[in-house]
């Protein structure tokens, strides 16, 4: 093995090992500063898979919006968690609630994403990562897997960082169930 291939294969273990950290409930939350619970959640307009060019927070005024951040389109985790938001998005349209996911992959990633899961619900193309650190979410080159509850004024309600892709739905509706009837 050369050097070059032994420091490339470090480096890919240690990311890995902060990736797989913030994967595990408890876990330090990487990523940087989250933005503060009770004001609004910052603002952006991303491109979408969806055919609508782009896409702002503003355009879901009136309606709750789960942003839920993700690193890669076509892994193991966050195709897992694409679906189990997918199994629920009726519960979520019950709910007043829409989903957005948003990764560093560009737009053409996730409409092959979108296709091959059946996925109904845009994912958003935060190729530099700007919205990404703005949310606390971004490390390396790639977001994290993190989630907001924003309610129908543009407040963030909750926060969740440690996500387990399996349950992380059911989480989320939960959290929403209780925000929606305090």
């Amino acid at each position: 093995m050369t050097r070059r291939e032994l420091l490339k294969a470090l480096w890919s273990v240690g990311f890995a090992l902060l990736i797989a950290l913030n994967f595990v409930p408890g876990a330090i939350a990487l990523g940087g500063e989250q933005p503060p619970i009770g004001q609004a959640a910052p603002a952006f307009t991303l491109p979408s898979n969806s055919g609508d060019g782009e896409i702002s927070l503003t355009d879901y005024q009136g309606k709750w919006v789960i942003v839920y951040f993700y690193p890669r389109d076509f892994t193991s985790g966050c195709t897992l968690e694409a679906r189990r938001f997918q199994q629920d998005l009726s519960k979520y349209g019950d709910r007043n609630t829409q989903i957005l996911g948003i990764s560093a992959d560009d737009v053409d990633s996730h409409a092959e994403f979108c296709d091959s899961e059946g996925l109904r619900f845009p994912l958003l193309a935060d190729v530099n990562g700007k919205v990404s650190r703005a949310y606390g979410s971004w490390i390396g080159s790639v977001s994290l897997r993190h989630t907001y509850v924003i309610d129908p004024e543009g407040v963030l309600r909750a926060i969740f960082t440690g996500v387990n892709p399996a349950n992380h739905s059911a989480e989320v509706l939960a959290k929403l169930d209780e925000l929606q009837t305090a």
